[in-house]
C-alpha cells in the first residue's frame, strides 16, 4: 500500500471548448510524501495550473471535469468526494497560493475578515479567537505592524506584501500539503527571493508538503525533491531533482536545462532555444507531442505515443528513443 500524502494516478482533465472537447491534462502521475516539495515545471499552457485546479476540485464549471483518474489524498479520492465533504477538504488540509494575489483576494473585505473566515468555517473558532490567530499569522509571514495591517484592504498592500496575505490564508489552517501555482509570477526578483525563503520556512516550520509549479528551472534546482516535467498536457519525464538535472533523459528537459543562464557561458553566444510552439490542445499529433520540435526525431515518433518507461529507481521518461542514447552515452 502507498504511504504517500498525494497520489495522482492517470487523471484525464477535459474541457468543453467551441472547437469541441480537449484535453488539457492527459494521464497524469505522481506521488508527493509527507514534508517532500514537488516541482511540476514546463512551458505556459502545458497543464501544469490545470492539474492544481483539478486537485483542488477548482475547474471552471461547467466546462472543465476530471473525466478519469484518481486522486488519493490522505486515503481518500478527491476525484470522488461529494462537494461537501471536498469543501471540508479545501482550504483546511489542502491549502493553495494562486499566481495573482489580486484575484485570490476579495478587494470588499478587510486581510482581517478573509483570514477569519478560513479558521471559523474549518475550526468553529470564535470570532475574537480566529482574528488573534490572523493577526499572529500575518506576523509569521513577515508583515510589519500586523495589527494594523489586519484591518487594512488589499489594495492598500504592495504586490509582495498581498502575496503573503495570500500565504497567509492558504496556511492559516495548517494544512498538510501546499500548492503554490507560480507564487512569485507578478513580483520583482528580490521580493521572488523573499517569498520561496518564506514558503521554505513555514514548510519547515510546519512539516507540510508542498507542490511548486513554475516554469523555472532554477527554482526548481534550487527548493524541490523531485520534479515532474510536463508538455502538452502530459509528463515528458519525472523523478528526484538530481534525476532531472544530473541525468535529463527527455529531449524536453534537455532543451529547458539549456536555455538556463549560466556564468560560464561564452558572453557572446546566444543561449539555446527550443524552435517551434507547443501544439494546440484541439489539435494534437497522433504520436510524441514534442515530436515536431525534437532534433532527435524520427519518423515513429509522429506515429507512435511514446508511454512512460522507468529509467532507473523513480526516474520515468516518455521517449521511444531514450535508451538510444543512453546505450550511447548521449
Amino acid at each position: 500500500m502507498s504511504t504517500a500524502l498525494l497520489e495522482v494516478r492517470n487523471l484525464v482533465t477535459e474541457f468543453d471548448t467551441d472547437e469541441g472537447r480537449v484535453r488539457a491534462v492527459d494521464d497524469v502521475s505522481f506521488t508527493v510524501d509527507a514534508g517532500q516539495t514537488l516541482g511540476v515545471v514546463g512551458e505556459s499552457g502545458c497543464g501544469k495550473s490545470v492539474t492544481a485546479l483539478s486537485i483542488m476540485r477548482l475547474l471552471p464549471q461547467p466546462m472543465g471535469q476530471v473525466s478519469s483518474g484518481q486522486i488519493i489524498f490522505e486515503g481518500r479520492d478527491l476525484a470522488a468526494l461529494a462537494l461537501p465533504d471536498m469543501e471540508k477538504v479545501r482550504g483546511a488540509a489542502i491549502g493553495m497560493v494562486f499566481q495573482e494575489p489580486m484575484t485570490a483576494l476579495n478587494p470588499l473585505h478587510t486581510v482581517g475578515k478573509q483570514l477569519v473566515e478560513a479558521l471559523i468555517v474549518h475550526e468553529k473558532l470564535a470570532p475574537a479567537v480566529a482574528l488573534g490567530r490572523a493577526v499572529e499569522m500575518l506576523d509569521r509571514v513577515g508583515i510589519p505592524a500586523p495589527d494594523v495591517r489586519v484591518a487594512e484592504y488589499p489594495h492598500q498592500l504592495s504586490g509582495g506584501m498581498r502575496q503573503r496575505v495570500v500565504i497567509a490564508m492558504a496556511m492559516i489552517c495548517k494544512p498538510s500539503l501546499l500548492i503554490a501555482d507560480e507564487p512569485t509570477t507578478a513580483l520583482d526578483v528580490t521580493i521572488q527571493a523573499q517569498i520561496l525563503e518564506l514558503i521554505q520556512q513555514l514548510q519547515q516550520d510546519m512539516g507540510m508538503a508542498v507542490i511548486l509549479i513554475t516554469h523555472d528551472m532554477g527554482v526548481i534546482a534550487e527548493t524541490c525533491d523531485s520534479v515532474v516535467v510536463m508538455y502538452a498536457g502530459k509528463v515528458a519525464e519525472r523523478g528526484t531533482v538530481f534525476d532531472i538535472f544530473d541525468r535529463p533523459t527527455h529531449p524536453y528537459t534537455r532543451g529547458l536545462l539549456e536555455s538556463i543562464p549560466r556564468l560560464d557561458h561564452p558572453p557572446k553566444q546566444r543561449l539555446r532555444t527550443i524552435e517551434g510552439m507547443v501544439p494546440a490542445l484541439a489539435d494534437l499529433p497522433p504520436g510524441c507531442r514534442f515530436a515536431n520540435r525534437c532534433e532527435w526525431r524520427q519518423d515513429r515518433c509522429e506515429d507512435s505515443p511514446p508511454a512512460s518507461e522507468r529509467v532507473a529507481g523513480d526516474h520515468y521518461v516518455a521517449c521511444l528513443r531514450h535508451r538510444e542514447w543512453q546505450g550511447a552515452g548521449v
